[in-house]
């Protein structure tokens, strides 16, 4: 970068801080702990990757004469690597607020989705939407998404549950990727709960899921994943089995929900199938998180559903990283029952208070190990030489601030792929 001869399309300077994991491997453990802390740095962008993170003086002189295009000046703010929401089900119609009454009194989640509630409430709302309701309702949470620091989305399907409805949810999600500075990782969850149509044959439901819907799904290329919902009420350990085993031969890398309400081996099938990651573990005990461990499966925590449920259960993150030695993940787990909101910051606020982590293991959660529970972690999560360029600028004086003060957005900029997609804490059009 010595050369007048080399671009920079892009220099971020005056940054007070800026702090990132290193590497492209989850980080489990005591690592999780560890964060490059650069005092006085910049960046410098080139075709849409970073080709320094460094000290501004550092940086400046490796640049040389090189031409610079765009310069942005963070103003002594905190730089750390775009936060990546590794759990959400951006696509639905509609919103369950009705249903707060019933969970504040007790009534439990099993019972509210007996009653055509919770998953069959959405998924009813799901079913009569249009495309363009569908994809106009989750633009506006991919904007908040954005404004919020989030800069890639794992985005689940799962409120269609017949072929027609969740092909619909997958297609809006592969435009919005095309139309919205958010990246976008499909997972196809055709699996999250037995429609009416078949309650009472849930084994028929799974045929349906396995001969019908994950054909045309891989076919098609519409997901890069396969979640099943193993769940007493939902779908056992067997049946998550044929789905998921089912799914690999088809492409479709497996993930899993459990241990959300009760261990029914959830677990050890994800280690056993060789998922990628394995979310919610409210319930889960040792057995189970020695064989996430074993079988190298990413534990996905998910705060924010404990919170909204009012529940005084955690998941034993510090056990899982002091015990087990994982690599934990955190995400907003955004859908329109157990955690209607779209903000990471939240998340880290609340994993500080309920799950007792710290700063840096927040960080860590939110970036880099959620890159991996999306297969993204060689592309994303950290700010390296090398890496895509996707950045969040916080308006903070310490790292310890952002979960600290929370309840308001600290997000001032976020460049996605090398282009500020929000700055001074508004969306850059165009």
């Amino acid at each position: 970068m010595r050369s007048a001869d080399r671009k920079v399309d892009l220099l971020i300077t005056g940054i007070g801080r800026l702090v990132t994991p290193v590497g492209s491997h989850p980080r489990g453990g005591k690592e999780m702990a560890v964060l490059k802390e650069i005092p006085q740095a910049a960046i410098a962008i080139a075709g849409g990757r970073i080709v320094l993170a460094d000290a501004e003086a550092t940086v400046l002189r490796a640049l040389g004469d090189a031409v610079i295009g765009e310069v942005l000046d963070a103003g002594g703010r905190l730089a750390m690597p775009g936060l990546v929401d590794a759990h959400t089900h951006l696509v639905h119609a509609g919103s369950r607020e009705h249903e707060s009454a019933l969970k504040r009194s007790g009534v439990p989640y099993l019972e509210i989705l007996a009653r055509g509630g919770g998953i069959l409430s959405t998924m009813k709302a799901t079913r009569t939407a249009s495309e363009q309701a569908l994809y106009d309702q989750a633009r506006r949470s991919l904007d908040e998404m954005l404004l919020q620091g989030t800069t890639t989305v794992e985005a689940k399907s799962g409120y269609g549950l017949c072929l027609e409805d969740e092909l619909k949810q997958l297609s809006v999600t592969r435009e919005l990727s095309k139309t919205h500075p958010i990246e976008l990782v499909s997972t196809f969850m055709g699996a999250h709960a037995v429609p009416p149509e078949y309650q009472g044959r849930p084994d028929a439901y799974v045929e349906l899921v396995v001969d019908v819907m994950l054909p045309k799904v891989a076919e098609a290329g519409l997901a890069s994943f396969c979640d099943v919902f193993c769940e007493r009420g939902v779908f056992t350990q067997e049946q998550s089995r044929r789905i998921l085993t089912e799914a690999k031969r088809h492409g479709l890398r497996p993930k899993i929900h459990a241990d959300e309400l009760e261990s029914l081996g959830g677990l050890q099938l994800a280690a056993e199938v060789g998922a990628t990651s394995a979310e919610h573990l409210l319930v889960s005990d040792d057995a189970g998180l020695q064989a996430l461990a074993d079988g190298g499966v990413i534990p996905v925590l998910l705060p924010g559903t404990s919170f909204n449920l009012g529940l005084n259960k955690h998941a034993r993150a510090r056990e899982m990283m002091d015990q087990f030695h994982l690599p934990v993940t955190l995400a907003t787990d955004y859908n329109p029952g157990s955690s209607p909101t779209e903000s990471m910051q939240l998340i880290m606020a609340l994993a500080q208070i309920h799950l007792r982590m710290t700063p840096e293991e927040i960080v860590t959660a939110c970036t880099i190990n959620a890159a991996n529970a999306i297969g993204r972690g060689s592309e994303i999560g950290t700010l390296e030489a090398g890496k895509q360029a996707d950045v969040v600028i916080f308006d903070v004086p310490t790292l310890a601030y952002l979960p600290y003060h929370f309840g308001i957005n600290h997000t001032f900029g976020v460049i996605k792929k090398g282009r500020a997609a929000v700055w001074n804490r508004r969306l850059v059009q165009g």
